[in-house]
């Protein structure tokens, strides 16, 4: 949507009041040195899971579905080496989407996606990392809490968690610095449940959560497990509640985003991306050549 004006959303990301929720499409451009995308979306993570091929019909439907019957059929591990291949060991090219957020470094970013180019963008920048976790014993807590100091991870307990430091919450899991994933079926069930009890989200996430908004880059809104996860992690924000970047939506994310209190934008992240620029160019001073 060419006419839209973002400059709200962009002064939003700058001053922390609106948070940026990453879905698949933000790594489009991301590929590996034979020029194949990252497997990121549903389809394409269970065409890699699966050796390239396309699984059952009702399968196919969402990657949940898809890695709880590899799961049930392989186990566990299978399913945890195979995205610790994908993410943690393969070489993907850098996304356009993660070189431009690395120039903002908000002060709390949701990435729904499980590769580590968000890591990446803060390489360089003390931060706090929240990984999602399913199906563990001996906490009621669904999360782990690391302390990144500029040079390496630390896990930490939320309440020794420095809150002036930026937030990356990696709600589906990560492999660094220790693999945790939600991905399967019973994965999303134990942490959806969690999540909706608040013990999926840590509390100084929650108390700094109230109020925001957020805009949904590289999302589509047609898997019931993304929704779930999507509108429990966002509870607590201010009204409207927020946007989402979405070329072409279907009449079911029509509806949902009308009853969620979302605005859909007909656009993508490059177009936030070019109207970040543009809005940029437009703030700096006139130059005047003197001549000699």
């Amino acid at each position: 949507m060419a006419d839209f004006d973002f400059s709200s959303i962009i002064a939003g990301l700058q001053d922390g009041s609106v948070v940026p929720y990453i879905g698949p499409g933000v790594l489009a451009d991301s590929h590996n040195a034979s020029g194949d995308p990252i497997p990121a979306d549903s389809d394409s993570l269970i065409h890699a899971m699966n050796n390239g091929q396309p699984m059952a019909p009702r399968l196919m439907y969402e990657f949940p579905r898809a890695a709880m019957h590899i799961e049930l059929k392989r186990g566990r591990k299978f399913l945890t080496k195979f995205l610790n291949e994908l993410y943690g060991e393969q070489q993907w090219s850098r996304a356009g989407f993660h070189d431009w957020l690395a120039t903002l470094k908000p002060s709390y970013v949701i990435d729904i996606n499980r590769d580590v180019q968000l890591q990446e963008s803060y390489a360089d920048t003390p931060h706090i990392m929240v990984n999602g976790v399913a199906r563990i014993g001996g906490t009621d807590y669904r999360f782990k809490i690391y302390h990144y100091d500029g040079k390496e991870y630390k896990e930490v307990e939320q309440e020794d968690v420095d809150v002036s430091l930026p937030v990356l919450f990696k709600p589906m899991g990560t492999p660094l610095p220790a693999s945790n994933y939600i991905a399967s079926d019973a994965d999303y069930v134990d942490y959806i449940t969690e999540l909706m009890g608040g013990f999926a989200i840590p509390s100084f996430m929650k108390e700094s959560r109230m109020g925001k908004q957020y805009v949904l880059i590289g999302m589509r809104l047609t898997r019931d497990s993304e929704r779930m996860v999507m509108a429990d992690i966002t509870w607590g924000c201010d009204e409207p509640r927020g946007w989402a970047l979405i070329k072409e939506p279907t009449a079911k994310e029509i509806r949902y985003c009308k009853r969620m209190g979302i605005e859909i934008i007909d656009a993508d992240h490059t177009d936030l991306i070019n109207a970040a620029g543009a809005n940029l160019a437009n703030s700096l001073p006139d130059v005047q050549t003197v001549g000699c």
